[in-house]
């Protein structure tokens, strides 16, 4: 999973894979589990880290606190392209994978952000949602299929 974020005003880019993770070039494995509300443990290359939650946007690691943003470039695409869902929209895959699960069928009365389909691609689900409400005029793959980035796979009117 790939995500922009912004710490301490500093843009970067974070990317999540499995027990590894990468921020802005630095590659390191990781482990985290819950310990209390809003709060967290870390393994970070085997050195151990506690981030607490203080607010929205504000997190505390250890002694040091961080001002925190993070953004999933997939949902900036959809928001953005929210205001010109006028008309026929279709849903494409994002990128190669394999279609898990089907959550529509032709016909069905849809809102927006409504999940449609889940395509998994590198052991990870995504789940394709809804740009407007609308209703679902063509579904172009069946569960199992395998599909290419930009493929079309439901059509929405």
């Amino acid at each position: 999973m790939k995500l922009d974020v912004i710490v301490n005003g500093r843009e970067g880019e974070l990317r999540l894979e499995g027990s590894r993770f990468e921020y802005n070039g630095m590659v390191r494995d990781y482990s985290m589990e819950a310990s209390g509300p809003g709060i967290f443990s870390l393994l970070i290359d085997g050195r151990s880290y506690q981030a607490t939650v203080l607010s929205p946007g504000t997190i505390q690691v250890n002694d040091r606190i961080f001002s925190v943003e993070v953004f999933d470039p997939r949902e900036l695409r959809a928001r953005s392209s929210a205001g010109a869902s006028a008309g026929r929209q279709n849903i494409v895959a994002p990128m190669p994978g394999k279609v898990v699960r089907i959550l529509i069928s032709v016909g069905d009365t849809i809102e927006a952000g409504q999940g449609l389909i889940v395509v998994e691609a590198m052991k990870m689900q995504n789940e394709m949602k809804s740009p407007k409400a609308g209703t679902v005029v063509e579904l172009k793959t069946t569960e199992g299929a395998t599909v290419v980035a930009g493929e079309i796979l439901v059509v929405i009117e």
